[in-house]
Order: C-alpha cells, then structure tokens, then sequence
C-alpha cells in the first residue's frame, strides 16, 4: 500500500451522473481541478488504496448506498483531516449543522447559486493549504529539535525562558563558557538568533 500524497483537487462525491457533470464544468470553468466519485465507497476505497488526499472533498448529503454523513462519519474514524463541504436539502439543514459541529467545513444548502458554492470551495482549498503548511512547518521543526543532544536541549529551554547565561551555568554547573557553546550551536542547529526567536519557534511547536 503507498503513501502517495495527492494533488489540491475537489473531490465531488455524488450518485446523479447529470449533477456531477454540471459540477466539473463549473469548477473547470474557474481552473480548479476535479476528481469525481459516483459513491462513497468509491471515495474510500481511494483512501485504502494508500492515497493522501488534498484540497477539499464535496458530499452531497443524499446518497446510496451510503448517505454523506455515513462517509464523513468515516473519514472522521480514519483521522482525515481535509475540509468537508455538504451539499444539502433544505430537509437536511438540521443533519448538515451536526456535521458541522463534528468538524465539516461547510454546507450549501440547494438550490445553491454557482459563485456562492465556488466561493466556498476555493475558501476550503486555501483552508486545506494553510493546514498542510503548518504541518509541513511542524514536522521541519520537530526534525530540527531532534537534532540536538540532550545538553543542547536543557540548555534551550533554559534560555527560551529568559534564563541569563550565569544563571544556567548555575543550575547545569558548568562553566559560562561552556552555556555559550551550546547556547551557540543550539541557535545555529535552529536558525535562530536570539532568545526571542527561540521561545517564539519553541511556542509554534
């Protein structure tokens, strides 16, 4: 099973061939990238065969033989976090807010306009950019600190508190000297350049 990562597409996942026809050109139309599903197990069977999507997922909330809220309900149990956005019934609005507190997106309630739903999605797309950026940023930094040996990092901490020099020489008795070596190697490990930097890197994490 691979771990590919997915290109930023919109994952329309509805059972009428004509809605989901009307859908890939309207969002061809606006330059996004389409990648449509007749089902929801169609979905998820992309999902088990290893593929990390990105970009944003469209569910309409009636379907068979599995409705919306049974897939966004697994893609909860699988931890997949990308935005969710509910194609939905007016009859559905009360179904579509219980997503929402399960952490979906969004909904568009039908009849829906075409800008009011592609302003939706390309507001789900850049939310899904941002997370993947944090995460990227994260895994950067959980890498750089990791790097550092054991004496690197009580001394890392002990500054990122505002420690003076002298003070950490005398809680770790060593010499000043030697606090400023590490104090050094730490900062240059994590491209930083002052205390400042350091507690603001350390508080991102």
């Amino acid at each position: 099973m691979s771990n590919s990562a997915e290109k930023p597409l919109v994952h329309l996942v509805d059972d009428e061939a004509t809605v989901r026809a009307a859908l890939e050109f309207l969002f061809a139309s606006h330059g996004l990238a389409v990648r449509s599903y007749d089902s929801g197990p169609a979905l998820l069977q992309r999902l088990n065969e290893g593929t990390a999507l990105r970009g944003c997922i469209l569910l309409d909330v009636r379907m068979e033989p599995m409705s919306g809220l049974q897939v966004f309900d697994e893609l909860v149990a699988r931890a997949i976090n990308i935005p969710v956005i509910f194609l939905t019934g007016h009859g559905d609005i009360r179904m579509a807010v219980a997503a929402l507190k399960k952490g979906a997106f969004d909904f568009v309630e039908k009849p829906f306009g075409d800008a009011v739903l592609v302003e939706r999605v390309l507001d789900a797309l850049a939310s899904d950019a941002e997370q993947q950026q944090k995460r990227a940023d994260g895994d950067s930094r959980g890498a750089l600190l990791a790097a550092l040996t054991p004496r690197e990092q009580d001394v890392m901490h002990r500054v990122a508190a505002g420690k003076l020099n002298k003070i950490i020489a005398d809680d770790m008795n060593v010499s000043m000297r030697t606090v400023e070596v590490y104090r050094a190697r730490v900062y240059a490990k994590l491209g930083v350049r002052s205390a400042a930097e350091l507690a603001t890197l350390l508080a991102r994490g």
